[in-house]
Formats: C-alpha cells, sequence, structure tokens
C-alpha cells in the first residue's frame, strides 16, 4: 500500500500570520496549527465556531468558511474536504492576504469569549493504552505480574459518561462514595480521600460508521478528527471497593475535564512516528496492524502535569511542574484504538471522544496520576514551596499542557485543560 504524507505547505515552518500573537515563539497557536473550538460573546449568546490563531478565535461563520456553527458537519467532512478548508485558512490568515481587514472584523480576543466543549459529544470511552501507567498501577497490587494476560493483546476500554464532561476552566465538586478501608468490617459513606488526576488525551471521532459496520485498521485515521487534552478524575478509594467485577462506576463519572481546543490530525501529520512494538513483545492481531499504523500512526506529543495549590494562589507563587511524559509511549495508537472498537460492529457517531487512558512515561518522575507519583499514596510528592501531596485536596487546581516540537517545524500546542478541586456536598 501507497502510504501518503500529507505535509503541505500549511506546515511550512517559515509561515506567519497578519495576527502578530501567532507569530510568538511560545504560542501553542501558530497558523501552523489552526485547531477547531467553539465559543460564546457572552454567557447567554449563541454557540459559534472557530479557529484559534495566537491569542484570537476566528469566527468562521462570520469569515465565510462555514454556512453556519454546526461543529458536527465538520467533523463528518471527508479528509480531502478537511485538508482543503485548512488550506484556505492558511491562505486567508497569512501575513500579506488580501483578507486580512476583511477578517480582522471576524476575530475575537479569546480571553473576551466563553469558550465550551469543542463538539457535541454523544459517547465516552476510556482505553488504557499507557503501558507504563499500567505496569507501574499493577506493582502496586500484583508486583510479580503487574501486567493482566490480555493487555499486550487487545486495546482495553470501558464505556465512560459522557454527561460528566465539562470544557476546561470548569471546576468540580470533590466526589462521595462508598468506601471501605481494609481493616473495617463494613464499608462507609463520604467524601473520597483519594481523589486524583488522569493525564490523557481524547480522541475526536470524525465520520460515522454505521452499526455492524466495522473500520478497518487502514481506514480508521479517515474516520478521526482530531486530538484534545483530557483529564479524567478518579476517585482510588471509591475505585478500589466498586470496581470488581465491572470495572470503574461511580468513581470516574463524577468528572472529566477536556480542553476546548481539537489539534486535528492534519496539524499534527509532520509530528509523526512509527509504530513499533518492543522486542519480544506479540504482534498485534492482524485485524490490528496495517500498513499506514505502522509507518506513522505513532504522534509524537509532549504531556505535562502542572498543580497550582490555593496555598500557592494565596502566596502569588505560581504552579509547579509535577510530571511529564509523551503519547509516543502509548502502547495502543489512535488508530487501533477505532478500530477495536468497531471491530464488533459496534456504531461511532461523529463527536464521540475515545480516551487514550493515563499516558505516563518509562521514568519514576513521568507517571501521568499520583497514584503512580506517589505509589499509591505512600510516598508524598515533595512541591517546590514545602507542600507535599499524597492525593488531591481541596483547591488544588490542575493544568495539563501539550506541545509538539520537531525539528524543521513550527512547534504547536493545544492550549491548556485546567479545574479546581471545589469541597464535597453533603447529600
Amino acid at each position: 500500500m501507497n502510504v501518503a504524507v500529507n505535509i503541505d505547505e500549511t506546515h511550512a515552518a517559515d509561515l506567519e500570520s497578519w495576527v502578530d500573537s501567532a507569530n510568538a515563539p511560545d504560542s501553542d497557536f501558530p497558523i501552523q496549527n489552526l485547531p477547531f473550538g467553539r465559543f460564546r460573546i457572552g454567557a447567554d449568546a449563541p454557540l459559534k465556531l472557530g479557529v484559534a490563531i495566537g491569542d484570537r478565535v476566528l469566527d468562521l461563520q462570520a469569515g465565510g468558511f462555514v454556512d453556519n456553527s454546526d461543529m458536527r458537519q465538520v467533523l463528518q467532512a471527508s479528509p480531502e474536504h478537511r485538508r482543503a478548508m485548512r488550506l484556505q485558512l492558511s491562505r486567508a490568515l497569512r501575513r500579506g492576504s488580501p483578507r486580512e481587514q476583511e477578517l480582522r472584523k471576524a476575530l475575537h480576543a479569546i480571553d473576551d469569549v466563553q469558550l465550551e466543549l469543542p463538539c457535541d459529544i454523544g459517547s465516552y470511552t476510556d482505553f488504557y493504552a499507557g503501558i507504563h501507567h499500567a505496569t507501574t498501577v499493577g506493582k502496586l497490587f500484583r508486583p510479580d505480574n503487574p501486567l493482566l494476560p490480555n493487555y499486550k493483546w487487545v486495546p482495553i476500554g470501558y464505556h465512560g459518561r459522557h454527561s460528566s464532561i465539562r470544557v476546561s476552566g470548569r471546576d468540580f465538586r470533590r466526589p462521595r462514595g462508598q468506601t471501605k478501608a481494609p481493616d473495617a468490617p463494613t464499608p462507609s459513606f463520604g467524601p473520597s480521600r483519594r481523589l486524583d488526576y488522569e493525564l490523557e488525551l481524547g480522541i475526536i471521532v470524525g465520520r460515522r460508521n454505521d452499526l455492524g459496520d466495522p473500520v478497518s485498521i487502514d481506514h480508521a485515521e479517515q474516520h478521526l478528527f482530531g486530538l484534545t487534552l483530557l483529564n479524567d478524575w478518579s476517585a482510588r478509594d471509591i475505585q478500589s471497593w466498586e470496581y470488581q467485577p465491572l470495572g470503574p462506576f461511580l468513581s470516574k463519572s463524577f468528572a472529566t475535564t477536556m480542553s476546548p481546543w481539537i489539534v486535528t490530525l492534519d496539524a499534527l501529520e509532520p509530528f509523526r512516528l512509527p509504530f513499533t512494538r518492543p522486542t519480544g513483545d506479540p504482534a498485534p492481531l492482524a485485524y490490528l496492524d496495517g500498513d499506514i499504523n505502522r509507518a506513522r500512526g505513532v504522534f509524537d506529543i509532549e504531556l505535562e502535569v502542572w498543580l497550582h495549590t490555593a496555598r500557592m494562589r494565596d502566596r502569588n507563587e505560581a504552579p509547579v511542574r509535577v510530571s511529564c511524559s509523551n503519547y509516543r509511549d502509548a502502547y495502543w495508537t489512535a488508530a487501533q484504538l477505532l478500530t477495536h472498537h468497531t471491530s464488533n460492529g459496534c456504531n461511532l457517531d461523529a463527536g464521540d471522544v475515545l480516551g487514550t487512558g493515563t499516558l505516563s512515561g518509562p521514568g519514576p518522575d513521568q507517571g501521568g496520576s499520583l497514584l503512580e507519583l506517589t505509589q499509591g499514596g505512600k510516598v508524598p510528592l515533595q512541591l517546590d514551596h514545602g507542600e507535599t501531596r499524597t492525593f488531591l485536596e481541596d483547591g488544588d487546581a490542575v493544568m495539563l499542557r501539550g506541545r509538539c516540537h520537531r525539528d524543521g517545524f513550527r512547534s504547536i500546542g493545544f492550549g491548556e485543560c485546567r479545574s479546581t478541586v471545589l469541597p464535597s456536598v453533603s447529600m
């Protein structure tokens, strides 16, 4: 099979925009990115469809790029139509574009608008694609055999709760639930004491597939639109009591935070890597193995977790970075997750979200959750300003960030995925 590499003029490193803020070296949203999202101009105003450029958002309908603000139409477009729209946007926003004065009227400062979830989410599935997370957590419970026998054969996932996904910046209440201490004769009910974050990416489905119509690995990326940052908050004490035999339930459904921008597969084109398996590991079964996936199925995305405690904010202290990792270390690719999800005939729809699961690195300081960084709460995490954490406290704000780098190309980013833990509410 001929594996196309879709790098074109929109990826040129020397492109600059007439939106000056997009040309700053540290901007997440240079003209080479152009992520999609939705926003409002006022709390009660209608939703608008936009593209981020520097510190501005371009109203796509006002700019004449779409007929309406229906994100679903954009998600369901063919890859060819999507690339054509990207090229049109890129040329219109470049320095020297004849449309500059016209389009300035369709620009809004991102800080002046209300950002919303980037699409309507009909269904949410969370996977377990981070092998370093699975191994580290497995060692806490099964030191001699941390990975379950099926891990290297099948992409593990569970169906999550889409109704509790909220956009970055929306805070959430500490969940209450049923827990049981190891030495307690009976369970008890109350606020979670082992609240945790999970560093993930959300894979946004574009084109739908019909019920009973699985998607092959070589066509999987035609059904994917892009990636977002995702924080799948977890109540570890509730989880450990409830998860057998059917897996996570109330320990996960209370909140999930998503960044407001979808970075498209087209923008990520320069940051692809071949998919390989470590020597000695089993090759994927045939339905999960294809030329495109082998040649370029991995995305090189640097990920970070930052923590800003209430005490830090009171003292005007900056947040601290508590871990970093990279999506390239995941065991399963985005294409493999979608193909496996549909392999039994399951239908996915435009806007459905596939969570990668926690993305940790191989090093001890690369855990994508506090569960890993503190060895299950046994070794407190030392923060720079004298505080410690085993799990999250009320008032803690967690920020996820992501960025892509490659020599010869402009770095792009994902913005921020942020939320703060509020005290629980009594029943």
